[in-house]
């Protein structure tokens, strides 16, 4: 899309950047998963010591898409960007707005001279499937994902 602009997120763009993140929670069907709240991205993400970065997708002030990463460190493969989300409003999908997201991320990665980037779908979201393989991306079937929760650290911990 021509007059979509691709920017580093500011602290302002978060209330939409968290409504995008809600969008797809819905999307995938994990609605109820989503605790997250604009004052803990503002301080993650705009504190101190931020641990993540942004770039948002924006046409006439509005917020259209956004993908979210952080640095992340293999062992086998050094420095690397994690892309946590990539997400554009349902309604403005199939538009070229995730091309231009996912091209900028890529671009990031290469400017921060990590040695790749790397991400999660859901195998449940085909159309994201689909989008990536137009990428020739490995897809690894090997790695599981594992979790813990505060909650439950607390209770393995056994702290109050």
């Amino acid at each position: 899309m021509e007059d979509v602009l691709i920017r580093g997120g500011r602290e302002e763009d978060l209330p939409a950047v968290l409504d995008l993140i809600h969008e797809l929670a819905a999307y995938t069907g994990f609605s109820d998963q989503v605790d997250n709240s604009v004052a803990r991205m503002k301080e993650d993400g705009f504190g101190p010591n931020p641990i993540y970065g942004l770039l948002v997708a924006e046409q006439d002030g509005v917020i259209l898409g956004t993908s979210i990463y952080y640095y992340r460190y293999s062992t086998w493969k050094g420095k690397r960007l994690y892309l946590e989300d990539l997400v554009v409003k349902e309604r403005m999908r199939k538009k070229g707005i995730g091309k231009l997201l996912f091209e900028a991320t890529m671009k990031k990665s290469l400017a921060e001279k990590c040695s790749g980037l790397m991400w999660q779908v859901l195998d449940a979201n085909a159309n994201a499937i689909e989008f990536y393989k137009k990428y020739n991306t490995s897809f690894d079937r090997q790695f599981i994902n594992c979790s813990l929760d505060a909650k439950s650290i607390k209770h393995i911990l056994k702290i109050n």
